[in-house]
């Protein structure tokens, strides 16, 4: 075994730059060093170590060393390499993620075709499969191998002269997409055959890109908790990170790879399925685990039978197995069809039933910053759906059914929502975990969390990025800071090119970051950014609506504004001092003062002071001409020619007044525009002021104008 040692060390080069006298520079540049013989030893040797302990780890999963010791030789071997870039070589392990994204996957035809499986289900019909072969070839016997179908994506690996050179997907069976890039960041994957084997100078490899288990249920809970959509189960997932056009976050999910056949008809191939998959295994390529050489068919049937007993213990998914004809020459007598192979089937599984295992239980955070409990399970097949998460709902649905991460659960589903946990099955002997603990803090930005009923909320709503599309559409919108040209598509293209990572970042933006953005050309750009500065002069009520705190909407913002006249007071305000003000609740008080309690949100809005933005001056709500219509109660009904609802209220909140939904006797005037509702009628039989749109704007203009009509 390769041990570290010290990349600098002065006897390893045989060109040393001669000293410049005085300790200055020479004119002449200094020649790059030369790497020795000894030098390209070292990094011959450390590649051999580094691919030796992928293969023990990823592959054998019995490693030798510890991370500490294999992070020691890769960062070993990066550092020669940035020494003497010319020995980089494609096949080197630190050359594993690299490229830019493509723009698009380019089309190879594969060198031999990708066929499908014809699938059975049940034993009769493989026992109908043996007898055609055994017609077909006419004998008595036949030996098949036997594998275990993992519910993957197929590829094909090409290597040339032991070196990986080119890897596709299936496609049509006949084309597929350059996967390469994707391929090389699997670690399970040779880059470099052994060293020592004897194998064909160009070798085309078939084989399986899965995803194990355990790294599924924590790439979904990691999806989970950003609030993005986590995938249905291993394939998807596998399918879909294969064909991310940026290898580098291929590389940051946790896909591997099993081979199961390699096209040789030359001389060197083996007599047989099963000794060419153990040659695979002897050149350092991974395996199928399980598989076995069966004498008859009867054998392959108990394979089977062993196979979907297992199931639900194997690190990885399987949906059945795949029988094949043992032997080459069998294989090529019986031939194919055209898109599946005569001497193979796939035996496929009955689908589960909707009993399955809960694995994890990840925290959602949504749009609103409302945390969701979601059970991540053992995919399940429901009404012909895979289904590999069901809804918690809450906390203190949790605690009620009392799910645990282990637990046998049973899902339902109904329609095409998210399934639902619906209880917990007890299983003999089954050990249980320890009961699930709300979270204190939110997944994605740390900040505290709170309950409201039995709802969590996340109080970071300025710099969670699971909110933030959410909370930027909501800040540029009209009844907030009313940012023209920030709409849904723009704030979706800011934050996933990572140009805006919290609200104060908007402040930040210059013309060559909009430039970058679909749609957006020297005009609009400049468009916008004019609309965000704009923007730095808003009045209290709307910067308090566009922070998007919890329960503060338009006439909350208003009452706050006119009651506490600065955001120092209300920063300073506690619950209790909340309370006083008419209008403010439980509720409301406690989401005010936990979002000024979040430190995290305290420095967004520092960090937009000190970017320019000034809140206007509020009138005091001691001066009583400043709300006209101060504690008045409206109803909106019909269309107003001069107004959107929205105006209409907003300018009511303004002079001090209150829209509500419905008619009551509490109710001061209802305005009624064209094609008014049942809400006129309401009026009408209560006695209630009834105004026109001109009567409402007068009325909205003056706090001495009574209206000039009412309802007798």
């Amino acid at each position: 075994m390769v041990t570290t040692s010290e990349v600098m060390q002065p006897d390893l080069f045989e060109n040393k730059p001669a000293d410049t006298p005085g300790g200055g520079s020479s004119e002449t540049p200094r020649p790059l060093p030369v790497p020795s013989a000894k030098i390209q030893r070292k990094l011959e040797e450390l590649k051999h170590a580094i691919r030796r302990h992928d293969e023990l780890y990823y592959v054998q999963s019995r490693p030798e060393i510890s991370d500490a010791a294999y992070d020691k030789l890769f960062r070993e071997l990066q550092d020669l390499e940035k020494q003497y870039p010319e020995l980089v070589t494609p096949d080197s392990p630190t050359q594993r993620v690299g490229g830019t994204p493509l723009a698009q996957f380019s089309k190879v035809t594969h060198e031999f075709p990708l066929l499908s499986l014809d699938s059975e289900m049940d034993e009769e019909s493989v026992l109908a499969f043996d007898q055609r072969v055994l017609r077909d070839l006419d004998v008595d016997q036949v030996s098949y191998t036997a594998e275990p179908k993992y519910d993957g994506l197929s590829v094909e690996l090409t290597y040339d002269k032991g070196i990986f050179v080119r890897g596709a997907t299936r496609g049509d069976g006949a084309i597929g997409e350059d996967v390469t890039h994707n391929l090389r960041t699997i670690r399970a994957l040779p880059l470099q055959l052994r060293e020592g084997e004897t194998y064909s100078s160009h070798l085309v490899v078939r084989g399986e890109v899965f995803m194990k288990l355990t790294d599924f249920h924590t790439l979904n809970r990691r999806l989970t908790e950003q609030g993005e959509e986590p995938f249905a189960n291993p394939r998807n997932a596998s399918s879909g990170t294969l064909r991310q056009l940026d290898p580098a976050i291929t590389a940051t999910r946790p896909l591997t790879i099993t081979c199961y056949d390699f096209m040789s008809p030359g001389a060197g191939r083996p007599s047989t399925h099963f000794e060419a998959v153990t040659r695979l295994n002897a050149w350092g390529l991974p395996i199928p685990q399980f598989r076995r050489q069966c004498r008859s068919i009867q054998e392959t049937l108990e394979f089977h039978r062993e196979m979907f007993e297992q199931r639900d213990m194997l690190p990885f998914e399987i949906d059945g197995i795949v029988v094949k004809v043992d032997r080459f020459d069998w294989q090529q007598a019986l031939g194919e069809k055209s898109r599946s192979p005569r001497w193979a089937i796939a035996f496929k599984f009955p689908p589960r039933k909707e009993l399955t295992k809960v694995r994890q239980i990840a925290v959602s955070v949504g749009r609103t910053g409302a945390l969701t409990p979601i059970a991540l399970l053992d995919p399940v097949e429901i009404g012909g759906v895979t289904v590999s998460r069901a809804s918690l709902h809450n906390v203190e649905e949790v605690a009620r059914k009392d799910v645990r991460v282990g637990d046998t659960v049973k899902v339902e589903r109904a329609g095409d929502v998210i399934p639902d946990v619906i209880e917990r099955v007890p299983v003999p002997g089954e050990k249980r975990g320890p009961p699930f603990q709300p979270p204190t803090t939110c997944p994605v930005c740390q900040s505290h969390t709170i309950q409201e009923g039995p709802i969590l909320y996340c109080t970071g709503q300025t710099v969670c990025s699971a909110q933030l599309k959410g909370s930027l559409e909501h800040f540029a919108s009209k009844s907030a800071l009313n940012i023209e040209g920030l709409g849904k598509k723009t704030v979706a293209q800011l934050v996933d090119k990572g140009l805006v990572k919290e609200l104060s970042d908007l402040y930040t933006l210059h013309i060559d970051d909009l430039l970058r953005l679909e749609g957006f050309a020297d005009k609009s750009a400049r468009q916008l950014l004019g609309a965000i500065e704009k923007s730095k002069d808003v009045s209290f009520p709307r910067l308090l609506i566009g922070l998007g705190i919890r329960h503060v909407g338009t006439h909350i913002a208003r009452v706050l504004a006119k009651e506490l006249g600065s955001l120092d007071n209300l920063k300073k305000a506690t619950e209790e001092e909340l309370l006083q003000i008419h209008d403010i609740g439980p509720e409301i008080a406690a989401s005010v003062t936990h979002f000024f309690q979040e430190s995290r949100n305290l420095m967004v809005w520092q960090r937009m002071e000190s970017l320019g933005v000034r809140v206007q001056q509020e009138a005091s709500a001691s001066e009583p001409h400043a709300q006209p219509l101060r504690g008045k109660i409206f109803v909106l009904t019909g269309t107003l020619k001069g107004y959107s609802r929205q105006e209409a209220k907003n300018k009511i909140e303004e002079l001090g007044g209150r829209v509500t939904s419905s008619v009551s006797k509490q109710t001061d005037y209802v305005v009624v525009g064209e094609d008014p509702g049942s809400k006129f009628d309401s009026a009408t039989k209560l006695g209630v002021r009834i105004l026109d749109e001109k009567e409402f704007s007068l009325l909205s203009q003056s706090e001495n104008l009574e209206p000039s009509s009412s309802n007798e």
